[in-house]
């Protein structure tokens, strides 16, 4: 058996769905697990015929009949958004959608406190926002951390006078914490529209209502049928969300994630479920840098746009998805906090037809680029002044021809191992094994 874990290398948006998809069809993998991250997940897929989801919280390989999704307990769901997505994909043809997902009792669930403190919180740092997609994950994984037992997780859905009391605690905590906090603020402007959650006397009754049919299509996993799944499947792919650069403890501090985007997690549920599995690691990322909203991208570049079309766009929370040359020092630092992969993919090859130069930054000042070596290691306020560092240096660039080889070249001798998989659109049949399966 085999186990493809996906993992992206950059600051997320590498094309994770892509290759999710292109390997769910050229092994014929039966089962997808979603191994961290939550319901901020905007992972793109079109079918070959033209079908485009943007998959939050199923597995990307749904399009492809009877493949499963099973959310781990390292997912943070959120239950309302999941029966939504799931009603899109079934408008769009998935018929058994519902009857192929499974949810581990662990997974925490993200109430509308928790959306809603991680609102004002984000509105409240103005022009400092950390980029928060506003969903309310890292506020429901905050909560977890800090050991509080009003923490409502899946398999408490079969309980619901349990879920009225831990509804009713979140409730009166938060508007304590929030209170205390932000303070006048609370109860004006934009701040004001999200407190009127913590107003509604009957919020947790409706909350419940809605997610109701979580229970009633017996989507949580309360008898250990990914076990039974695994058997069933030769191949499992391993979906990674979001990317290496946000990772909770490697990425950089405060515009990073509160989840572990790195592999371990992956490779953990490997071992408990398919310990004999071979597991094969692949690191996916863009041909250029990208990230959607604030926080370092020491490339950042103007020439790239008008160039680019991506399916996720501004939004209100994230704000702009910007652009970069290809980052060399950022992208060997991604590859050594993870101790390396074993497939390379790099997607968006596409955009070498439209460039004259393609360019990589190659190098920072010295002190720094040292100083990204133990970043992982330095506490909080060492690694936001390196942070800081790292939004005001200047890069070296080098420039090359826009030429696939010369480019996939270049990539080979900074990763240290040859490009694998090649993307050159956002469909199956645009990616191609170039190397090794």
């Amino acid at each position: 058996m085999r186990a493809y874990v996906i993992i992206d290398l950059g600051f997320g948006d590498a094309g994770k769905g892509l290759i999710t998809d292109f390997l769910v069809r050229q092994t014929q993998a039966g089962v997808v697990v979603r191994y961290n991250g939550g319901a901020q997940a905007g992972h793109n897929v079109v079918t070959p015929d033209g079908i485009h989801h943007t998959f939050s919280q199923f597995g990307s390989g749904s399009f492809s009949a009877g493949v499963k999704t099973y959310l781990s307990k390292d997912m943070v769901v959120h239950p309302s958004a999941l029966l939504v997505e799931g009603d899109i994909l079934v408008n769009k043809g998935v018929n058994d959608i519902f009857s192929r997902i499974k949810i581990n009792p662990q997974a925490l669930l993200i109430t509308p406190y928790h959306q809603a403190a991680n609102r004002i919180k984000e509105l409240a740092r103005g022009s400092g926002r950390h980029g928060s997609c506003g969903v309310g994950v890292g506020e429901t994984v905050e909560d977890s951390l800090a050991g509080y037992d009003d923490c409502i997780v899946a398999g408490d859905l079969a309980k619901p006078d349990l879920i009225q009391q831990k509804m009713a605690a979140i409730r009166e905590r938060k508007k304590r914490e929030l209170g205390k906090t932000i303070g006048p603020d609370l109860f004006s402007g934009l701040t004001a529209l999200e407190w009127q959650v913590f107003l509604k006397d009957d919020l947790a009754d409706l909350w419940m209502d809605s997610i109701q049919r979580i229970t009633e299509l017996d989507l949580v996993d309360d008898s250990d049928v990914l076990s039974s799944w695994v058997k069933d499947s030769e191949t499992l792919i391993f979906e990674g969300a979001q990317g290496v650069l946000l990772d909770t403890r490697v990425g950089f501090y405060p515009y990073n994630s509160w989840t572990n985007c790195r592999p371990e997690n992956a490779i953990a549920l490997v071992n408990d479920y398919a310990p004999t599995s071979e597991i094969i690691k692949v690191g996916v990322s863009r041909c250029y840098a990208v990230r959607h909203g604030p926080g370092p991208l020491p490339t950042e570049t103007h020439e790239l746009d008008g160039l680019v079309t991506d399916h996720n766009q501004l939004n209100s929370w994230q704000g702009n998805v910007r652009y970069g040359w290809f980052d060399q020092v950022l992208f060997n630092y991604a590859l050594n906090v993870i101790k390396g992969v074993d497939l390379l993919a790099i997607t968006h090859l596409d955009i070498l037809n439209r460039l004259k130069s393609w360019k990589m930054g190659s190098h920072y000042h010295a002190a720094l680029e040292t100083s990204l070596i133990s970043f992982p290691s330095l506490s909080s306020g060492q690694k936001e002044k390196l942070t800081q560092q790292l939004l005001a240096v200047k890069t070296q660039f080098d420039s090359y021809p826009s030429v696939e080889e010369v480019v996939l070249d270049i990539i080979k001798q900074t990763a240290g191992l040859p490009v694998s998989l090649a993307s050159h659109g956002p469909k199956a049949q645009d990616v191609q094994f170039l190397i090794g399966k």
